[in-house]
């Protein structure tokens, strides 16, 4: 297995082939990558040592709870020994026990001379994740041309292209092999992104209420978290019980699964006889399987002709309404006054209205009061007019604009950083209809034209500065979402809006599981009431990854914690595991289970048997999933 990249994934996703896949790796990174990304423990140091800074701004900022954030700043100064002290735990990041690459080759860019050294030309599988879609595509197009048999992962963040070039390398292989079908076998190309992958699972942690979906190919998968029992409550455990939660019901902060319990780790698949002595501790639960017509979530609005209705304010179109109507009563009256055509009638009180029809001398009583009448209501409706143009022209010069917060705003959510991960879940909380306000520092990021699409609110400024966040109405938001690619960045951020909302819901964006973790115990010390989640993107995206470099259609994944639950299809066919047993005899408690078969409209019985032909869709553990498949590497 050959693994490209610059950044974060690249290392995650070989350590996801090395530790849990037990495959032989070599790492491609630029020179001086291999130490940008230390081993978990250091880079927690050092990450630590940043933030001090940082938090005491914070502390600073933050007068009025002067004692609880100072309290928090002092065990925060502790997090780098705490991490790096002795008896820490390395995790499994890069560098860990299990993180260890076979060979690393270190140059600045994928040139077909590089490749031919990491050995393409003889791999197996290679995945290309580098940041640049660009570099990806020809990498990918040299490598094709290594090894037509070769399998393709690669990262791309535009998807209409990522289509395009998976069919154009797929063809490539199929003419360099001979296989006129248009396939080559296991020369399969497989396009991901990791925004997309990481997208909806950050917006369903987020945002309370919202179902963890998992939709592709007509297959829906919908999974809700739900908080511990009270005293006397029966638990609706649904069609499966997924996962239970670490949080007991003494921890306000992780009843909601806001990170790793000091008592015990969560625990996934549980065999379902252990789920009603679970008690005190929130649980994941599938809800629904189901074969749709695969039913598109609405998109949000596109172009920058914005709706009629937000054409002109509520106040003007009442007003033309008023005026329409008296214009309606006006004709009518005059229809029913001087018996002419209804028609007619209208024709004269719009003639009328704008003072062009001649004076009603000589006529009766009745049509010398209405044309007086109109005469007045076009004097009304004339600034009316000039109001609805001044507005319209207003609102289309402000539709290629950024908004601002509007006043009153409340019950939103506050979405820092724009960059890949911010612009997928911005669109994803857009399809949901829910109210956004974004902030970001970069003027040139590429979400902007996104959220100047979607007419979301965007304020401009480095959130680390006084002001940026009240800008956003952070008081009267409902969940933050830090998700900008500098951990110190987001942890700021988090503070301070605590010190703002203590019981605000977050959600942060960090890299490392240990630090993390650390971050918890912390943050819950000093806001026992307060939700709060951790989410990193490489963790959910480089299980994806791995399985597409085993030609393996990874559908989705589940955040549990600072744990991914995976959702896999897989041929019954070969895997001894599956084939020939009943879905009760298919399942192991902790590592996976079958959930459906592709292709049927019901979900199997406990003793239906699968056989070969079949194609069943599994939630699995990575190790599970590993062992399924038959590349389980058991960890040391």
């Amino acid at each position: 297995m050959v693994v490209c990249g610059d950044d974060g994934l690249a290392h995650r996703l070989a350590a996801e082939l090395r530790g849990v896949y037990g495959a032989q790796v070599t790492l491609v990174v630029p020179a001086g990558a291999r130490t940008e990304r230390p081993p978990v423990v250091g880079r927690a140091r050092a990450a630590s040592a940043a933030l001090l800074d940082r938090v005491n701004a914070a502390v600073g900022r933050a007068a009025g709870n002067g004692t609880g954030l100072a309290g928090l700043g002092s065990q925060l100064a502790g997090l780098g020994s705490g991490l790096g002290g002795p008896g820490s735990s390395t995790g499994t990041g890069t560098g860990g026990e299990t993180g260890r690459t076979d060979r690393v080759v270190e140059a600045a860019e994928p040139t077909e001379a590089v490749l031919a050294d990491a050995g393409v030309d003889r791999a197996a599988a290679l995945a290309l994740v580098y940041d640049d879609d660009e570099t990806n595509i020809r990498a990918a197009l040299t490598a094709r041309r290594l090894n037509p048999r070769l399998r393709l992962v690669l990262r791309l963040y535009n998807r209409r292209l990522g289509q395009h070039i998976e069919e154009l390398l797929d063809q490539a292989a199929a003419l360099a092999t001979g296989d006129g079908s248009g396939s080559a076998g296991d020369a399969s190309t497989t396009v991901l992104s990791d925004a997309d992958t990481a997208a909806p699972a950050l917006v369903a942690t987020a945002v309370a209420g919202t179902r963890k979906v998992v939709q592709t190919d007509g297959l829906l998968l919908r999974a809700v978290e739900r908080p511990p029992l009270g005293p006397g409550q029966v638990a609706d455990h649904g069609l499966r019980t997924l996962a239970l939660l670490s949080a007991t019901s003494t921890d306000t902060a992780g009843a909601d699964g806001s990170g790793g319990s000091v008592e015990r780790e969560p625990q996934l698949l549980p065999d379902e006889a252990d789920v009603p002595g679970a008690t005190g501790c929130g649980s994941i639960v599938l809800e629904q399987v189901s074969y749709a017509a695969g039913q598109p979530l609405p998109a949000g609005r596109t172009g920058v002709v914005p709706p009629f209705a937000s054409l002109f304010s509520r106040r003007l179109r009442w007003s033309l309404a008023g005026l329409a109507g008296c214009v309606i009563a006006l004709a009518l009256a005059l229809w029913l006054v001087t018996g002419i055509h209804p028609l007619g009638a209208f024709y004269l009180t719009l003639l009328d209205l704008f003072a062009i029809d001649e004076p009603a001398l000589g006529k009766p009583l009745g049509r010398q009061i209405l044309q007086l009448l109109s005469g007045l209501v076009g004097l009304l409706l004339l600034p009316v007019l000039l109001a609805a143009v001044l507005e319209a022209l207003g609102t289309f010069r402000t539709a290629s604009t950024l908004r601002k917060p509007p006043r009153g705003l409340g019950g939103h959510v506050v979405l820092l950083g724009l960059g890949k991960i911010g612009t997928r879940v911005l669109t994803r909380l857009r399809e949901l209809h829910i109210p956004v306000v974004c902030v970001e520092a970069d003027p040139e990021a590429r979400g902007l034209a996104t959220a100047r699409r979607l007419r979301v609110p965007v304020v401009l400024g480095d959130v680390t500065q006084e002001g940026v966040l009240e800008a956003a109405k952070i008081h009267r938001a409902h969940a933050l979402l830090a998700v900008t690619s500098a951990d110190t960045t987001n942890l700021e951020a988090v503070l301070y809006a605590r010190s703002v909302r203590p019981d605000l819901r977050v959600l942060l964006r960090l890299y490392d599981d240990d630090f993390a973790t650390a971050v918890y115990r912390t943050l819950r010390a000093a806001h026992p009431r307060a939700i709060t989640r951790s989410r990193s993107v490489t963790h959910l995206a480089a299980p994806a990854f791995a399985g597409a470099m085993f030609g393996r259609q990874i559908l989705g994944a589940i955040p549990v914690e600072r744990q991914v639950l995976l959702f896999a299809a897989v041929d019954v066919d070969g895997h001894p595991q599956l084939e020939g047993r009943t879905v009760a005899e298919a399942f192991r408690a902790g590592a996976w289970r079958v959930l459906a078969l592709e292709g049927k409209q019901q979900q199997p019985s406990a003793d239906h048997v699968l056989r070969a032909g079949d194609r069943a869709v599994l939630a699995a553990t990575r190790q599970g999933l590993a062992e399924v498949l038959g590349h389980h590497h058991p960890t040391p």
